[in-house]
């Protein structure tokens, strides 16, 4: 992921913006929409998506199973933004796809750029926090 004076990848946007807290992404996109004015919804709408996994002994992958996502798609003149998240949560998929549109649209950038770069660096503590949680359990064993 880039640091945060850098310019973010599609990818790495939606990534981060996915794994956002709905409490902090829907008050942040709901300050977007007097910028955004018209919109035309062109999916809002929950399905099942296959989950793809890797085996980590021979590196094939394969799916899970499915799982339930809300999916939103936006459009705003030549301006689109989408957003997907896991679960049944509408309004957090349609807040993902306002910020993906407004900086798609090149509104508020600076502000959205913020929000993602702070959300970037959430995630990464929570990350480490989980790997200290994980590594404490680590038992290292003699072999013989």
């Amino acid at each position: 992921m880039p640091q945060p004076d850098t310019k973010w990848s599609h990818s790495d946007l939606l990534s981060v913006l996915a794994r956002s807290a709905p409490d902090a992404l829907k008050p942040f996109a709901e300050g977007l929409m007097p910028q955004l004015g018209d919109l035309e919804v062109l999916h809002s709408r929950t399905g099942l998506v296959m989950l793809p996994m890797r085996d980590t002994a021979q590196g094939t992958a394969f799916h899970l199973g499915e799982i339930l996502v809300s999916e939103a798609h936006l459009r705003r003149g030549p301006h689109e933004g989408y957003g997907m998240r896991k679960g049944r949560d509408l309004e957090a998929a349609m807040a993902m796809a306002l910020v993906d549109l407004a900086l798609d649209a090149g509104l508020a950038v600076p502000n959205c750029q913020a929000f993602v770069a702070a959300q970037h660096r959430l995630h990464e503590d929570e990350d480490r926090a989980t790997l200290c949680r994980v590594e404490a359990t680590r038992v290292d064993m003699e072999t013989f």
